[in-house]
């Protein structure tokens, strides 16, 4: 194996995992900044009140994204090893 292809096999393993762990982090950011907000306002200061809004908007997202997210991972390895006798020269 080359290292443009080592490089290129690389970029697009790194390319999907930000594709598919974008919406996770970028929802529990969102709802960690909405809950801080809420915590300010409200003087709540119980730093447990961010675990469960964040966990219920985490599993929506995979329970909506879930679907899509295992076709892409499957869609991967499967060109991966379609494309395994070309890695080994």
């Amino acid at each position: 194996m080359s290292q443009t292809v080592f490089y290129e096999l690389c970029q697009r393993a790194l390319t999907l995992m930000a594709i598919l762990g974008g919406p996770v982090l970028l929802i529990s950011l969102g709802v960690g900044i909405l809950v801080s907000i809420f915590q300010a306002v409200t003087s709540i200061n119980e730093a447990t009140l961010t675990f469960i809004p964040k966990i219920l908007a985490v599993v929506a997202v995979l329970g909506f994204a879930g679907p899509w997210m295992v076709q892409s991972i499957i869609d991967f390895m499967t060109q991966l090893l379609v494309d395994l006798p070309r890695y080994a020269r």
